[in-house]
């Protein structure tokens, strides 16, 4: 089972920025698609961004224009770039794996606090 390692998460002012970083234990590329979901303290698992076998990546409306994703196959990690960062994304940040249409790997999540 490939797990996968979040860092990079913390405290951060509004307007600042913070790079996040997924580390599987086996290779990025054994996914079919990757994920960033976010999760607040009273609200729902919602997606932030993801990226397909074929290297397309879609984000969420309320991230567009300030949250980069990519896959970088050197390092063997995904990576997260949040900038101009509002109160309103603090949450606890999941990475996703995902093979065929149900296998899913979550892995422990970092939490992204973004306060004054």
């Amino acid at each position: 089972q490939v797990q996968l390692v979040e860092s990079g998460g913390g405290l951060v002012q509004p307007g600042g920025s913070l790079r996040l970083s997924c580390a599987p234990s086996g290779s990025i590329f054994s996914f079919d698609a990757m994920a960033w979901y976010r999760q607040a303290q009273e609200g729902e698992r919602e997606l932030v961004a993801s990226v397909n076998r074929g290297g397309i990546v879609k984000y969420a409306d309320s991230v567009k224009g300030r949250f980069t994703m990519w896959r970088d196959a050197a390092k063997n990690a995904l990576f997260l770039q949040m900038k101009s960062l509002k109160p309103e994304d603090t949450a606890v940040y999941y990475c996703n794996g995902r093979v065929g249409a149900t296998s899913q790997t979550w892995g422990q999540g970092t939490q992204v606090t973004v306060s004054s």
